[in-house]
């Protein structure tokens, strides 16, 4: 089984190392020559809960050199646009584009330019943390879930298989946007606030402000989720967001990342798409709007920053 990984972030070096490993044959494509190029030259390093190893995986730019049966998209959801026009015509009409990425659109986006028969969504709770090009930290293990549901020998079943031998636990459902709404009610409570505030996972619900933040940012997510008819796969989405940073307690969420690297963040895919819809639903979206504009006023100050 062949996979692409596009992006060769903290999940993508994951990823795409775990299935190596599994003995799978899997490239990783980037778009800076320099940093594949030392990808390609030094394997991808990973440390962490699953050990510590090196595996060698070719990364290339450009061109891809065969065909993928799957293609797993790891760019930050700004991304996602482009990168999947870039992939497009190098794709033959049979590879599978599955995503696993924070926030919302990235599903709506794929299924647009590849048809949705060709493409699989889902979560994953899995942790990583880049330590620089090609070295990535496995900081944390979680359910991955995928759909919607196939036959047996279907596509879907067969990247589950190939995902639970690499050492992911993961299984398929059919009420994708549940799963992805359900993800993103956690990555609002936490994501934000860990870039604004500089704090790892586990603060956040020790403090009486940040607690307090999360409680009104998850509130308002919430009731934009149930306006949208989403059964969330939870029954205390608040309580679900302080147990995720009870057990991730030392992460460094993937938004602080961003951050501490000045990088472009997902914000607009997580707050800001809480914003968007609390608009269209008549929904008041205060605390997120502020979450996402402060987040905003950050990325574009990186230059100036003390």
């Amino acid at each position: 089984m062949n996979f692409l990984i596009v992006g060769p972030g903290a999940m993508g070096c994951l990823f795409a190392a775990r299935l190596n490993k599994a003995g799978y044959n899997v490239t990783l494509l980037d778009y800076i020559p320099e940093r594949a190029r030392k990808i390609s030259e030094q394997g991808i390093m990973v440390e962490g809960i699953s050990g510590e190893y090196t595996v060698n995986v070719p990364v290339v730019t450009g061109a891809i050199p065969f065909q993928p049966d799957f293609v797993l998209i790891c760019v930050k959801s700004n991304k996602t646009g482009e990168a999947s026009h870039t992939i497009k015509s190098m794709l033959g009409p049979e590879p599978v584009v599955v995503t696993l990425q924070n926030g919302v659109g990235n599903l709506e986006i794929l299924e647009e330019l590849f048809g949705s028969e060709r493409v699989l969504g889902g979560v994953t709770a899995e942790g990583a943390t880049l330590l620089g090009w090609g070295k990535t930290k496995h900081a944390g293990q979680g359910d991955t879930i995928m759909g919607p549901k196939g036959d047996p020998g279907s596509p879907a079943e067969k990247i589950i298989s190939a995902f639970n031998k690499a050492g992911f636990k993961t299984r398929s459902e059919d009420n994708v946007d549940d799963l992805i709404w359900g993800k993103l009610i956690i990555n609002v409570g936490i994501n934000a606030l860990t870039a604004i505030t500089g704090l790892k996972n586990g603060r956040l619900p020790e403090l009486d402000s940040t607690r307090m933040i999360m409680e009104e940012a998850v509130s308002e997510a919430v009731a934009v989720a149930k306006a949208k008819g989403i059964q969330l796969p939870f029954p205390d989405p608040l309580e679900r967001v302080m147990k995720v940073c009870r057990d991730t307690a030392g992460n460094i969420a993937s938004m602080l990342q961003d951050v501490l690297y000045e990088k472009v963040t997902e914000i607009d895919f997580i707050n800001g798409a809480i914003v968007r819809e609390g608009k269209v639903f008549g929904i008041p979206t205060p605390v997120n709007n502020t979450l996402t504009s402060l987040v905003q006023a950050i990325r574009d100050t990186y230059q100036e920053r003390e």
